[in-house]
Order: C-alpha cells, then sequence, then structure tokens
C-alpha cells in the first residue's frame, strides 16, 4: 500500500534534503519554487523570510494539487535571510559579493532569519519564522582563503556554517539547523501539528 502521508520538499537545496532526512523523512519529490526573491522597499529580514517560504510553498501547491501522483501531498518550503541589522545581505553568486558580506560580518553580530511554511494536502497553510543570533570572530586573513574556497557561492550573507565557516563562529543564540537552512525543532512541531505521523516514520510504521 502506498503512503498516504507524501511531502514534496520546495527546494532544491541538498542541506535541506539532508536535514529533512535527519529526522526521518524521505520525500516523495524535490520540487523548487523559481520566484523573484528581491526585497520589496523597506521590507523587513523576517517578512521577507515570511513572504518567501509561503510563495514558494503556495506556488507549489498549485502546480501540483490536480497533478494525479503529487496531489494530496504536504508541502514543506523554507527561506533564509541573514541580516544586519536591517540590512538584507545577498545570497552571494560573485566573489566580490561574499567578500563584502564576510567583511561587514567580520567580528560582529548578525541574525538569520529562517522562514518554514507547510502547505497540508487540504490546501491550509502554516507558517513559522525562526531568528538565530550569530557572531563571527574578526576574519581579515580568513576572508580570502574562504572565497578561494568557493563554498559561499548561492549562501544567503556568503557563508555556510556547516561547512568551513563553522570555524568563524564565536557565539550562535538559537537553532544551528535554521542557520544550515531547515529549523528541525520548528519543522516537526508543524508536521506533528498538522496530522504527519512522524514519529510512526521513525518507527517504519507508514511505507
Amino acid at each position: 500500500m502506498s503512503d498516504p502521508y507524501r511531502l514534496i520538499l520546495a527546494s532544491a537545496s541538498p542541506r535541506r534534503l539532508q536535514l529533512l532526512q535527519q529526522i526521518g523523512i524521505e520525500p516523495t519529490a524535490l520540487k523548487p519554487a523559481d520566484l523573484d526573491e528581491t526585497p520589496l522597499k523597506n521590507e523587513q529580514p523576517r517578512a521577507l523570510a515570511r513572504r518567501l517560504c509561503e510563495a514558494k510553498a503556495k506556488a507549489v501547491y498549485q502546480a501540483y494539487k490536480d497533478d494525479d501522483y503529487l496531489s494530496g501531498c504536504y508541502i514543506l518550503a523554507a527561506d533564509t535571510v541573514v541580516a544586519v541589522g536591517r540590512r538584507i545581505l545577498p545570497k552571494t553568486e560573485l566573489a566580490e559579493e561574499a567578500n563584502q558580506c564576510l567583511n561587514l560580518l567580520s567580528g560582529r553580530s548578525h541574525k538569520v532569519h529562517t522562514g518554514i511554511c507547510l502547505v497540508t494536502p487540504k490546501g491550509k497553510t502554516r507558517t513559522k519564522v525562526v531568528e538565530t543570533r550569530v557572531r563571527f570572530k574578526r576574519l581579515s586573513d580568513d576572508i580570502d582563503p574562504y572565497i578561494a574556497s568557493g563554498e559561499w557561492r548561492g549562501k544567503a550573507g556568503g557563508y555556510a556554517i556547516q561547512g568551513i565557516a563553522g570555524s568563524f563562529v564565536v557565539n550562535l543564540v538559537g537553532s544551528y539547523s535554521s542557520v544550515v537552512g531547515l529549523p528541525l525543532n520548528e519543522t516537526a512541531n508543524l508536521l506533528i501539528g498538522e496530522k504527519y505521523p512522524l514519529r510512526l516514520k521513525w518507527l517504519g510504521g507508514v511505507r
């Protein structure tokens, strides 16, 4: 018998997939939403994370709600925003962008806002934004070698905490998994709250 509790991850991020697998979920499909992620004028970092995760989840729901195979799935989307004060840092694609971000983050605290949105098979939407404060050491001699590593490419704020940049972190208050890309405690709570049998997945009770 097929699993009636299937889930689409609205992301192509290998980090988010690995985090979901860590809590016992193997998504039925990966369906990233191709959206313009440009912040709106005067948009706050937290509001941006919320808006984008909701837009991604709803776009995937609309795209597959009548699909013979994927209709009836739970849909999970996430978006991570790194900010210094009200300044939203980009998801860096150029070395110059990454260099600017790392110089800004050097020796100071910043916030990472990760929004998660769950759409149930009946179209109900649940959203949560998780805020984590991260403090970096002074980077100076670290920036050029880190840029050369290429780990910053496509990462919010120009770094990936699960890689080399983990050595930059002096202090972290909040959720480590949220900084990686998916807050696991909050994701699990959203799923369980909407009748997704997460604990049975751990036991192999639902196939």
